[in-house]
């Protein structure tokens, strides 16, 4: 299955000028949405993080978890595929956290899997909830990988797809891509 043609299909890769939820501007932009809204999509990407995990002894994960918004849905389906239970990291007074009375046993490992992973924020953001939890963060997983070669978050992390989509710090946005209006998609605001 060609995962860059499943994407580009079902509307998920835009172009244009975009404001990034790190504050930087890229001219590619991936909608998570068309994504979480397709079964189908959605679950042939998680089909390639479950397959990549497969090979793991059952112990190691004992949770996938993810962040809301979209990072719920795509843990439900790696955490399905996989036949684990999920947990969900939501934000509660401007920080990520297990609500809802949820609890993890001490040292539960956990992988942790989100949609679009560009300088790691929302990975690291999760991390340190599930640690805060008493878990132990062993792996990334996301559906989609536009991040730069040198970031490195710490943990192995796998990416279903991953793409050269080059992104710029605001003072250095080329001409070219200053000449197109700028929208700010995402949710999470834009950084200044």
């Amino acid at each position: 299955m060609d995962l860059g043609q499943l994407l580009a299909d079902s509307g998920a890769i835009l172009k244009g000028h975009f404001i990034l939820t790190s504050g930087r501007h890229s001219d590619t932009y991936f909608e998570k949405f068309r994504v979480l809204e397709r079964p189908d999509v959605l679950s042939a990407l998680c089909a390639e993080i479950a397959a990549h995990y497969s090979d793991s002894p059952p112990s190691g994960f004992d949770f996938v978890a993810g962040p809301t918004t979209g990072g719920i849905i795509i843990a439900f389906e790696v955490a399905r595929q996989l036949q684990l239970p999920a947990v969900y990291v939501e934000t509660e007074n401007g920080a990520k956290t297990l609500r809802r009375g949820k609890t993890l046993p001490g040292g539960a490992k956990v992988l942790i899997v989100d949609d679009v992973l560009t300088t790691g924020t929302s990975l690291l953001e999760t991390r340190y909830a599930i640690e805060n939890a008493g878990g132990e963060a062993v792996g990334y997983a996301v559906l989609i990988d536009r991040s730069p070669p040198e970031l490195d978050l710490g943990l192995p992390t796998f990416a279903a797809y991953k793409v050269e989509a080059e992104s710029y710090a605001p003072a250095e946005v080329p001409e070219w891509l200053a000449a197109i209006p700028t929208s700010k998609p995402g949710t999470r605001s834009a950084i200044d």
